[in-house]
C-alpha cells in the first residue's frame, strides 16, 4: 500500500493547529494529502463531533490553501490514532502536545502512550514551526540496542525528501561488550549512510542519561528535529517513571521528535521501505 496520507490528531486547540501547520509544511514535499483525526468516547458524540471538525476543515483548508480531509473515531484515544494509522496508506502521524505537566509526571506522557504500537513514526511536536525552511538538521542517538537499526531507514527517509543532514550521537560506555554493540549499530549507519550519500556526522559523547544528552547537543547543532526509537515493550512503570522517550519528547528546547517503534516483522537488519510499511 502506498503511503500517501498525513495524519494530525485533532482536539480544536492551539496545539493541534500548530501540528497542521507542520503538516502543510511537511506535505509540500512528500505530496500527501492531510486528515484531522478526532477521538470521542461514545457513538453519541458523533454527529456533533462530525458537525464542529467540517466547520474547521472548511476554514483551515481556506486558511493554509490545503486539502483537509476529516477522521471520526469512537474508543480510546490511546488506540484509535496508532491503529488507524497503521491500517490505513498513513505515512507519518504529526501530533502536538504540551509536553509532560501536571499530573501527566505520574500518569506518563499522553504523547507516549499514543505512539507506543504504532507502525507509523509520530512527529510531536510542541509549537508552531519556529523557521521558514524545513528539516536541516537530525540529531540521530545511537545505542546498543539491536532495534536501534530500525531508524537508519527514516533517517534515510529524511534525507531523501529533506536534504538532511545526520548528527549521529552515542554514548561513551565502559562495558565492554555494549561498547562493541553500539560500534557495530555506528558501523551499520556510517555504511548505510555512505552507500546513500546522505551528509553525516559522528559525536561521541561521555554521558550517563543519554535523553539528556541529547536534547542538549540539539540544541548545540540548532536541530530541526530529534530521531528517536522507543523502548521495546514498554510499560506501566516507564509510564510513570519517565522513561528516557518521555524527556526527549517533552524537551524544554521544544525541538521537534521523531518518534518510531520497534518492529518484530521486518528483516533481521530491521530494514523496510519507510513509504511503503
Amino acid at each position: 500500500m502506498e503511503k500517501d496520507t498525513i495524519l494530525v490528531p485533532w482536539d480544536f486547540t492551539e496545539v493541534t493547529e500548530n501540528a497542521l501547520k507542520h503538516a502543510v509544511k511537511i506535505s509540500a514535499y512528500l505530496k500527501n494529502r492531510i486528515q484531522l483525526i478526532h477521538i470521542v468516547k461514545s457513538d453519541k458524540q458523533v454527529e456533533e463531533a462530525q458537525e464542529k471538525i467540517n466547520k474547521d476543515v472548511e476554514e483551515l483548508s481556506k486558511k493554509y490553501q490545503v486539502q483537509l480531509e476529516p477522521v471520526i473515531k469512537v474508543g480510546s484515544l490511546f488506540h484509535e490514532i496508532s491503529d488507524y494509522a497503521s491500517n490505513n496508506s498513513v505515512s507519518i502521524v504529526i501530533m502536538g502536545t504540551h509536553g509532560i505537566k501536571g499530573v501527566q509526571k505520574f500518569t506518563g506522557s499522553w504523547a507516549l502512550k499514543t505512539i507506543v504500537g504504532s507502525k507509523v513514526p509520530f512527529i510531536v511536536i510542541q509549537g508552531p514551526p519556529s523557521k521558514t525552511e524545513i528539516f536541516k538538521d537530525v540529531v540521530f542517538p545511537m545505542d546498543y540496542k539491536k532495534e536501534a537499526k530500525q531508524k537508519v531507514n527514516w533517517a534515510l527517509f529524511l534525507a531523501k525528501y529533506f536534504d538532511v543532514k545526520i548528527h549521529l550521537i552515542t554514548p561513551t560506555i565502559k562495558d565492554k561488550g555494549l561498547q562493541r554493540k553500539t560500534r557495530m549499530n555506528v558501523n551499520f549507519a556510517e555504511r548505510i549512510f555512505e552507500n546513500h550519500g546522505v551528509n553525516y556526522d559522528i559525536q561521541t559523547i561521555d554521558t550517563s542519561h543519554l535523553g539528556v544528552e541529547t536534547v542538549e547537543y540539539a540544541q548545540k547543532v540548532d536541530a530541526d528535529i530529534i530521531l528517536i526509537i522507543t523502548t521495546k515493550d514498554i510499560g506501566f512503570t516507564d509510564y510513570v517513571l519517565g522513561a528516557k522517550e518521555q524527556y526527549i519528547i517533552a524537551n524544554n528546547a521544544r525541538i521537534p521528535v521523531m518518534c518510531v517503534n520497534p518492529r518484530t516483522d521486518l528483516s533481521r537488519y530491521g530494514t523496510f521501505s519507510s513509504t511503503g510499511g
